[in-house]
């Protein structure tokens, strides 16, 4: 089984080094880069496409919190780690919804603690089960056109299982393909029904007929299973309640 690239942004050597002997310990995990600066971290964040990254708040240039927002912006399932001495900024993390929000000085055993519960879930064999069949819906065949640098295409609106950032585009998943626009996340959801469609994270919309799992993942996150995809979804502990009251 591969192991799961971690990148450190920090502007203090010391805590990269730490960071870096409790990642060389933890099994499972390989250090793929450090930066000390916001501009560094998304340049080689771009590069190296870690799946963990522990980012400090505040450093030179970029702070760390609009670095995760942009990181997440490329990819929302990245697992932002906030390492820092700064209580204050927990609140933004929590918005960005961050799998962990470590204070300094930090115990190594939290970091291991950590990691060890980001090897579990995102190493989990779910993807070893074959994809249940998607359910029969209805039809009303209402079409949507969707721009792309080819021109455009039409896609049923009813397929449509999820719409997610990803590579800062917003792209649509069906059972069947994957369409990629230059629409915003916020102009797809506008044309979208609302009986049907559920707006589950700043990064996610999800098809609720479509939903066949939520779990746990991280301290304010859940991830959604879809049957018919093998991609899934995040849902905020916000969104998540909302839909308990709904399927309640």
């Amino acid at each position: 089984m591969s192991e799961l690239k971690v990148m450190v942004c920090d502007d203090q050597p010391g805590m990269r080094l730490v960071l870096r002997k409790l990642i060389e310990k933890a099994e499972g995990f390989r250090l793929v880069g450090e930066a000390e600066s916001g501009e560094a971290c998304l340049e080689l964040f771009a590069e190296l496409r870690p799946e963990i990254v522990f980012m400090d708040v505040e450093m030179p240039g970029i702070n760390g919190v609009e670095c995760a927002r942009r990181i997440q912006d490329i990819d929302p399932k990245t697992a932002l780690i906030f390492a820092t001495a700064h209580e204050g900024y927990m609140g933004e993390a929590f918005e960005l919804y961050a799998f962990d929000y470590l204070l300094k000085p930090f115990k190594a055993e939290r970091v291991l603690a950590t990691l060890n519960r980001l090897r579990e879930l995102l190493r989990r064999p779910a993807q070893e089960e074959p994809v249940k069949p998607a359910p029969a819906i209805p039809r009303k065949k209402k079409r949507m056109l969707l721009r792309n640098k080819e021109g455009v295409s039409m896609v049923d609106m009813e397929d449509i299982i999820l719409v997610q950032r990803e590579n800062r585009a917003t792209v649509l998943y069906t059972q069947q393909a994957s369409y990629q626009t230059g629409d915003t996340l916020a102009e797809i959801e506008a044309r979208l029904d609302p009986e049907l469609f559920f707006r589950s994270h700043k990064s996610y919309i999800i098809n609720l007929s479509y939903i066949d799992s939520i779990t746990p993942y991280g301290r304010w996150t859940y991830v959604v299973k879809f049957k018919g995809i093998r991609q899934d979804a995040l849902v905020t502990h916000e969104k998540y309640e909302q839909l308990e009251e709904m399927f309640g």
